[in-house]
């Protein structure tokens, strides 16, 4: 079974920018997706890419300020964030889902294997 590991969360101001890293064990014929939460909610849907074109899809929230891509020859994913703002403050997850080969989603259902997330913080 794959490991994911997310790396690459830090506090930053408000308007600036950070990269998250998504490190894979092993690759595998899955798509996959950024995924946040907070204290008290739930975990939504951040950015998702398909395994087999690749393509991207984002929540309203964050079109435009962010971008996924994923490395098919290691397995990795990325998303980097630009002109942050705190609401986007939140633990982030990287999901890997053999449903979203085809399709990417920003669904928790279709995604089986989750990191342990990475805290971004953006203040104000």
């Amino acid at each position: 079974q794959v490991q994911l590991v997310e790396s690459g969360g830090d506090s930053v101001q408000a308007g600036g920018s950070l990269r998250l890293s998504c490190a894979a064990s092993k690759v595998t014929r899955s798509g996959m997706g950024w995924f946040r939460q907070t204290p008290g909610k739930e975990r939504e849907g951040v950015a998702a890419i398909s395994g087999h074109y690749g393509t991207p899809i984002y929540a309203d929230s964050v079109k435009g300020r962010f971008t996924i891509s994923k490395d098919n020859a290691k397995g990795n994913l990325y998303l980097q964030m630009s002109s942050l703002k705190p609401e986007d403050t939140a633990m982030y997850y990287c999901a890997s889902g053999r449903d979203t080969w085809y399709s990417p989603s920003l669904k928790q259902s279709d995604y089986t294997i989750w990191g342990q997330g990475t805290q971004v913080t953006v203040s104000s």
